[in-house]
């Protein structure tokens, strides 16, 4: 399974427009070879270069694993936004100072999940732990000026 983006390359720069001093938009994601067999497909956006820890920028659950797109500004029909560190949405990288890495995590699970959208990232991934049959990784950074 693999992600990547149209938008920017593995370990290249998140452009402005995806970020809290653009537009403040998800970027386009393209899935590729997600598993035959998972059920559903889970998708945390984190920064662990905050100064105060890791920070969520983003959660999706139960996205449906036929999918081959994100587009930019959306949600995949049928997925759930959870609850990043203010609300249920995308909150683009904001970083206070230097450059920041922004890891976009996909994870491939055998089920489907039947979860409050007011669960953390934290939870979700113990929650997931045990269903994971694939995971993917991209990895995007950014440097305010």
């Amino acid at each position: 399974m693999k992600i990547q983006s149209s938008a920017f390359q593995n370990n290249g720069y998140i452009p402005v427009k995806y970020t809290c001093d653009g537009e403040n938009i998800n970027p386009p994601l393209e899935i590729l070879d997600a598993p035959e067999k998972a059920k559903s497909l889970v998708l945390v956006m984190d920064d662990p270069d905050a100064p105060m820890g890791t920070w969520v920028h983003w959660i999706l659950w139960n996205i449906n694993p036929q999918i081959q797109e994100i587009s930019e500004n959306s949600v995949p029909t049928g997925a759930i936004q959870g609850k990043t560190n203010r609300e249920n949405c995308y909150s683009g990288p904001r970083p206070p100072s230097g450059t920041h890495r922004y890891f976009f995590k996909l994870f491939a699970l055998d089920n489907t999940l039947d979860l409050s959208k007011e669960i953390e990232a934290t939870t979700l991934m113990q929650r997931i732990q045990n269903n994971i049959i694939d995971q993917a990784e991209l990895i995007g950074l950014y440097k305010r000026n």
